[in-house]
């Protein structure tokens, strides 16, 4: 399924099997999870507010392109110089691959964080044909997790979703007893009350303007949940204390990121407290500049993770400590439907292409 056009729906193509070389493989794709950046791929823009778009070409990304960046399936091949190395993959191996895939010779590709790539980034699915489709080549083996018994619809979202939401929680220097709003209780979302409860033993409050969304949020453990529809930042911020002694909270981490909910993010924080931003909805944020040194406010971006961060991610998953929230599975021709529903807010948790 790929993009042709800018702003039109993917169109169904069959092309050739990628060609082995290398050090690279070949996979054959079981389970490809559908991404909310995929919605801003298929428009050609992001919205940065104010009337300003950043397009997809301006970026370097060329047409036509297989999209899908959350890939897991099986080795159907290994290149010559992986073989001859005796790596530890073998065919038919289940594994989730990590898609950020940097230049690999400048300064942070070195330091292994090929996800905020300063020069040409070759990430899959979005500078490179990706998996939306029955294969994909992976240019280097060490981009291959192995996945165990995960099932390969659960391992998929690890790539984006789980490491975006585990990097974003690492970020954030969550505390033992502190207390996190988690605002967005979608893929991310659910995936994040699950790390933060289960492996750091802070609190969590969900919030989110659907309440299915949050019954799902606090089935999986969230403390409160809230929703923010209607409600005044006055109002959310009387509702944290309620639940936090009078104060408001240590750490909010936005998986939406529109004006409204970075907002929400920034006033919710008591002194000392991080907001990090992850969701690329779009728009632009205002916030008061003499809040930050009063309060000792810190504010940050995360981008995806380090293959590092993936790895330690499949572990969670495979000793049981986390579960991602699958609940849909669909045919690789009805990926047009699937971006449909993730727009107008449909789907719960993460959707998965089975190809």
């Amino acid at each position: 399924m790929r993009i042709v056009e800018w702003g039109k729906p993917l169109e169904l193509q069959e092309i050739e099997v990628p060609k082995l070389s290398g050090r690279g493989a070949v996979v054959r794709i079981l389970a490809s999870g559908v991404c909310h950046t995929d919605v801003h791929l298929v428009a050609g823009s992001y919205d940065l507010g104010e009337g300003r778009k950043l397009s997809m070409a301006d970026r370097g990304i060329n047409l036509p392109l297989t999209l899908g960046h959350e890939i897991a399936g099986t080795i159907e091949s290994l290149g010559s110089e992986t073989r001859a190395e005796q790596s530890t993959l073998k065919i038919n191996d289940p594994v989730v691959v990590y898609p950020w895939l940097g230049c690999g010779a400048c300064r942070k590709c070195r330091s292994g964080m090929e996800n905020i790539c300063e020069n040409k980034a070759r990430t899959l699915g979005i500078f490179q044909d990706g998996g939306y489709a029955e294969y994909v080549f992976v240019p280097d083996e060490r981009y291959l997790v192995p996945l165990g018994d995960i099932d390969p619809k659960h391992g998929a979202p690890l790539a984006c979703s789980g490491l975006t939401t585990f990097s974003a929680v690492k970020k954030s220097r969550v505390g033992p007893n502190e207390l996190v709003v988690i605002i967005g209780s979608g893929g991310l979302g659910t995936t994040a009350i699950q790390i933060v409860k289960k492996t750091l033993g802070a609190r969590v409050v969900a919030v989110d303007v659907d309440n299915s969304k949050l019954k799902l949020a606090e089935k999986i453990g969230a403390d409160l949940t809230i929703n923010s529809k209607g409600l005044s930042i006055k109002e959310m911020t009387s509702r944290i204390r309620e639940i936090n002694h009078g104060l408001l909270a240590d750490v909010a981490i936005d998986f939406v990121g529109m004006p409204a909910t970075s907002s929400l993010g920034f006033e919710v924080l008591g002194r000392g407290g991080r907001l990090i931003l992850v969701g690329l909805f779009g728009g632009e944020g205002r916030f008061a500049l003499p809040i930050f040194p009063l309060k000792a406010l810190e504010v940050m971006g995360n981008f995806t993770g380090t293959i590092q961060d993936l790895g330690e991610m499949v572990q969670l998953v495979g000793r049981g400590v986390i579960t991602p929230v699958v609940s849909e599975s669909f045919s690789l021709d009805s990926v047009n439907q699937v971006i449909e529903k993730l727009v107008s807010g449909k789907i719960e948790g993460r959707a998965v292409v089975e190809p």
